[in-house]
């Protein structure tokens, strides 16, 4: 038996529903219900009333439920303990963020933050939104920061996990220079010259927002791809080497914005209105509120910070 088939039957008795559990669990509706029927399986008894809707639980489902509860608890329970006798730091709390807020947002948070708290114990594991989403779903994490647009939300229950929206992040088409002070590329390009396109790989959630922002562009853009990868970084590299043009959040870009070795497309291009190839994302923060009632020092100081974020959000909007 495997941990994530407990944790998707809890799912399943809460919510009721394959296809909701399967999209707060991050997978397939079909690889949903095989996981529950591989758990079925290994119990030798059905869990799931299949001959009404909507979904409900067999009189061993409902047994089975508490004692679920129960073994996700221990479970979590011994890792607690088990950590405790490693040589991390028992007070150390363990954050899941995209790549590109982890080298921009992130470490310039923690700082307005620990300057309130004091010195905190991080471990940061810079990961995709899904992968970092993903990672908080089965316990791998404390805190999960990472960007949210209506498009592709992230589908994680209230009803268990709790949301604070830390800020906004915008992502916009920005090209190297010319020595004159101008782009070297231009939108929204044309059929027989289309503009030379930096893109991201089509998993990372940063290329699901530049196709938002392709698919909703008043005029029709016209991108040659001549380059490809998933970290924004490696995008910025080559546009401030002039390959091409590439749609990059701001935060990532601010100084190269500031000393003028990049230009934003949608302010400086001849005939391109202000902003109209630009996104805004909001930044938020995750936690698993079952996993916050702990005792144990880690849970405690995610709290204090969680108390923190929530004073400084609260303060901001008065």
């Amino acid at each position: 038996m495997e941990l994530k088939w407990l944790e998707d039957f809890v799912s399943l008795a809460e919510t009721r529903s394959f296809s909701r559990s399967a999209e707060l669990r991050h997978v397939t509706q079909p690889a949903f219900s095989r996981r529950i029927q591989a758990l079925e399986a290994w119990l030798g008894t059905e869990l799931i009333d299949r001959s009404v809707y909507p979904t409900r639980l067999t009189s061993a489902g409902q047994v089975f439920y508490e004692q679920a509860l129960a073994m996700l608890s221990q479970f979590h329970e011994a890792r607690t303990l088990l950590r405790g006798h490693t040589a991390t730091p028992a007070a150390t709390i363990e954050f899941a963020v995209p790549h590109t807020l982890s080298l921009t947002y992130f470490p310039r948070w923690l700082q307005r933050i620990e300057a309130q708290l004091g010195p905190i114990h991080t471990r940061l594991r810079a990961l995709n939104v899904h992968d970092a989403v993903l990672s908080l779903v089965e316990g791998g994490c404390d805190l999960v920061m990472g960007y949210h647009h209506p498009s592709h939300p992230v589908a994680l229950d209230p009803a268990r996990y709790d949301m604070l929206t830390l800020g906004v992040e915008s992502i916009s088409p920005f090209s190297a220079p010319l020595r004159a002070g101008r782009p070297r590329h231009t939108l929204p390009g044309t059929p027989e010259a289309p503009a030379p396109y930096l893109s991201y790989t089509p998993n990372a959630y940063l290329g699901r927002m530049t196709e938002v922002i392709v698919a909703n562009a008043p005029t029709r853009l016209h991108l040659d791809r001549v380059y490809e990868t998933d970290m924004a970084e490696g995008l910025k590299a080559m546009t401030l080497a002039g390959h091409g043009l590439a749609f990059l959040p701001h935060s990532a870009v601010e100084d190269a914005v500031a000393d003028g070795s990049l230009i934003r497309l949608d302010r400086a291009s001849r005939g391109v209105a202000e902003g109209q190839f630009t996104l805004t994302m909001e930044i938020r923060l995750y936690r698993d509120k079952l996993a916050a009632q702990g005792d144990d020092p880690r849970q405690v100081l995610v709290r204090q910070l969680w108390d923190v974020v929530t004073a400084e959000l609260a303060q901001d909007a008065a």
